[in-house]
């Protein structure tokens, strides 16, 4: 798989075509299950879905038309791999709002990701349960809510030093054998103070 290091930056002028071909919520998890685990073929992929396998290798080869995904080392000569080629897809909040479509694509991108945040936690409780992983792995395992206030210019700082400290201890780690791979879901969301006598919208969160 792709290294941490190696990512694609989108750019919403230069790659308006490989924005809208993203903007489906099909290709972009057929690309997140690449990235998570390794190459796998139209067929496998359509398995994991509940697609069928025509829409599979089609929607990767739109993929594989933007430079998503590319072909993977063939175990045999019947069918097409696949692999991701980036580890990560990234972009510039401030230049994704310059455009309706890539507004649209940052929405989709991150609901996904919530997706993703619920399925990973049904596999972490299974994983555990059954033995997959071991129990060292139960008291640093969890998901955290907490709610500082801070300025724009800190909440900048703090996903610099995190991005900063989570390649310094993937480097550490990359030849350990206890390390597995880990979904590490994060978000900074401000939000504006409720006006008074606002309606509830949902339960507030709370430290965790």
């Amino acid at each position: 798989m792709p290294s941490e290091d190696h990512k694609r930056v989108l750019d919403p002028e230069q790659d308006a075509a490989a924005l809208k071909a993203l903007t489906h919520p099909l290709r972009i998890r057929l690309l997140g299950m690449l990235r998570q685990d390794g190459p796998a073929t139209a067929s496998e992929l359509a398995v994991r879905t509940g697609e069928s396998s025509a829409s599979t290798s089609y929607h990767l080869r739109v993929l594989a038309k933007y430079a998503f995904v590319a072909e993977a080392e063939h175990r045999d000569g019947r069918e097409r791999r696949w692999r991701a080629v980036h580890a990560l897809t990234c972009w510039s909040n401030r230049a994704m709002e310059a455009t309706p479509g890539s507004r649209a694509y940052v929405t989709l991108s991150r609901r996904v990701q919530i997706q993703h945040l619920e399925e990973s936690l049904l596999r972490h409780e299974a994983d555990l349960a059954d033995g997959r992983l071991g129990r060292e792995w139960v008291e640093p395992s969890g998901i955290s809510d907490r709610m500082p206030r801070l300025t724009p210019e800190s909440l900048t700082e703090l996903w610099e030093c995190f991005g900063g400290r989570l390649r310094e201890l993937a480097a550490r780690d990359a030849g350990d054998p206890r390390a597995v791979q880990v979904v590490l879901l994060t978000a900074g969301l401000p939000l504006a103070p409720r006006e008074t006598g606002a309606a509830p919208d949902g339960a507030a969160g709370g430290a965790s």
